[in-house]
């Protein structure tokens, strides 16, 4: 119950920092890729800067998670974020949720639920994992990655959001196996053994790599294109490398079934947030939003 606690806390400080972050990424003009000029730009945003702090918070949150139950449990929780964004910038804009809207949120729990109780999953262990495996886990991680973001820059059009959006989830899922392997050589060895595990080091790479990676989408197009692509790559990432990498066991036979059926439904619920006008819209609304946004958050 702890890890369920702990997953959706995280994925409402994602929730957070995304809407937070999305603010600060619209005052940069369109068109520009992520830079250092683009950077120094975004770090004098208050929005920004608190949407980065309530990502790291998430990201905490999820390294807890992550210290005492399998990957594959814990990622599908944090497809949740999407409705805390939508439920945040309902708040932000002092705008109601439509019953559309609001049964999409449902639906997205629906689904969720759904998916965790046809899957089952449970067991594992990180320190399991062989030397093989990490390596043809990165090297596909990596590869994966590398060929969306290249599709991505690519294309001009709304597919450039949906490869980035992938791209993203993938990356994260990635990051997610290194945090849970961090956690359990932390458990085992104390502060000694983490400095010692090579995954320490990863993450210091992987870690800025993905939050570039994130803001590209965020610059990428609407989130109706990159948001389902996010949501749904991170959870069959964590899948593979839970099940594959560190011996995590799920149900097979008819229960598949029933696990593509609540990907169906969250892939559709997620579909119909992201086209919320709360997290949609541009212009004056959201610049008239963004100092109360920060007000409020910094306030609390």
């Amino acid at each position: 119950m702890l890890v369920v606690l702990l997953s959706v806390l995280a994925a409402a400080a994602n929730a957070a920092g995304s809407v937070l972050q999305r603010l600060g990424v619209r005052t940069v003009p369109h068109g520009m890729r992520m830079s250092v000029p683009v950077l120094r730009t975004l770090v004098r945003r208050p929005a920004w800067v608190l949407g980065v702090a309530a990502m790291l918070t998430g990201l905490a949150l999820q390294a807890l998670a992550l210290a005492s139950g399998p990957i594959v449990l814990i990622q599908p929780l944090l497809i949740s974020e999407l409705g805390f964004a939508l439920l945040l910038s309902g708040l932000a804009f002092g705008s109601r949720l439509r019953p559309r809207e609001w049964a999409a949120v449902l639906s997205t729990a629906g689904g969720v639920a759904l998916l965790l109780g046809a899957l089952a999953p449970g067991g594992g262990d990180p320190s399991r994992a062989s030397a093989g495996s990490w390596l043809s886990g990165c090297v596909l991680t990596v590869g994966v990655v590398g060929a969306l973001v290249t599709l991505g820059h690519r294309d001009r059009h709304a597919h450039r959001a949906v490869y980035l959006g992938m791209a993203a989830g993938t990356w994260f899922a990635f990051t997610a196996a290194l945090v849970a392997a961090m956690t359990d050589a932390l458990g085992d060895g104390g502060v000694s053994a983490l400095v010692s595990a090579w995954q320490t080091y990863a993450m210091m790479l992987a870690g800025p790599a993905g939050f570039l990676l994130l803001q590209s989408m965020l610059r990428a197009g609407r989130l109706e294109a990159s948001q389902p692509a996010l949501v749904l790559s991170n959870p069959l990432a964590a899948l593979a490398w839970g099940v594959v990498a560190f011996g995590e066991t799920v149900r097979g036979g008819a229960w598949i079934a029933a696990a593509a059926v609540a990907a169906i439904v969250i892939a559709v619920s997620t579909a119909t947030l992201a086209r919320s006008s709360l997290l949609t819209d541009d212009g004056r609304r959201t610049r008239d939003a963004e100092e109360g946004l920060v007000h409020r958050a910094a306030t609390r």
